[in-house]
């Protein structure tokens, strides 16, 4: 199974392009077939219209599987608690599993 994975992103934050490494090392990990797309937000508007709460924000199938409830559109920069505390991106572990949940 192929699962289409967007990475949305502000140019103000460079962890997005960490976020699309992690996705691949995720991917080979779990044998998921991924086709990586990004999509720049650049205005409140956008970022309302696409559930964007910062970047940078990770779709799997359209959905984000890391979103938090009560999680509001901004362009921010985007943190994620991983096992060793906040960071800019899920870890490969974490995507991993989200890979592996959403290919199931």
């Amino acid at each position: 199974m192929s699962v289409d994975v967007t990475v949305l992103y502000f140019s103000g934050c460079p962890s997005w392009q960490t976020a699309i490494e992690r996705v691949h090392a995720a991917a080979d990990r779990t044998d998921v077939a991924v086709q990586v797309s990004t999509q720049a937000v650049e205005t409140t508007e956008d970022a309302d219209r696409l559930g964007f709460t910062g970047s940078p924000t990770i779709l799997l199938d359209g959905t984000d599987p890391f979103a938090q409830p009560g999680g509001i559109s901004a362009l921010a920069c985007r943190v994620y608690a991983t096992p060793d505390g906040l960071a800019g991106s899920p870890t490969v572990d974490q995507l991993a599993d989200a890979l592996s949940r959403c290919a199931s």
